[in-house]
C-alpha cells in the first residue's frame, strides 16, 4: 500500500490510538503536571509523524521521526514512574508499555528504510 497521507501510516494510527488510551488511563490522575506531561509527550508522537510527513522531504521527515521516537521513549519512562507512583495498574502498564515499545520499533524500522 502506497502512503499518500500521514493518516495512511500504521505508525501514526497506532500512536493516535496510544494517545486515546493514555488520555483515558490518566483522566482521573490528580497529579496534574504529571498527567499533562505524559499526555503532551504522547500527543507529540503522532503529531511529529504528521508534521514531518507534511514537510514533503525525506531529510526533514526523518528528523521528525527521530523526535517522535524520542517522545515515545519519554512516554515509556513516565509509564514506569506512573506504575511506581501507583497512578496506573500493572495491567495498564503492561498494555501501554507494549504499545510504546511496538511504536518505537516501527519508527526505528521506518527510519532505517528511508533514503535521504
Amino acid at each position: 500500500m502506497k502512503i499518500e497521507k500521514f493518516e495512511d501510516m500504521q505508525t501514526w494510527q497506532k500512536s493516535k490510538g496510544l494517545a486515546i488510551e493514555i488520555y483515558q488511563c490518566f483522566k482521573s490522575c490528580r497529579d496534574f503536571s504529571f498527567r499533562d506531561q505524559i499526555q503532551r509527550a504522547t500527543i507529540s508522537i503522532s503529531n511529529n509523524i504528521a508534521e514531518g510527513f507534511e514537510r514533503l522531504g525525506n531529510k526533514e521527515f526523518r528528523k521528525f521521526l527521530y523526535i517522535s521516537k524520542g517522545s515515545c521513549g519519554e512516554v515509556r519512562s513516565m509509564l514506569y514512574l506512573s506504575l511506581d507512583f501507583k497512578y496506573i495498574s500493572q495491567k495498564d502498564f503492561d498494555r501501554l508499555n507494549f504499545s510504546t515499545t511496538e511504536i518505537s520499533k516501527m519508527l526505528a524500522g521506518f527510519i532505517k528504510k528511508m533514503v535521504i
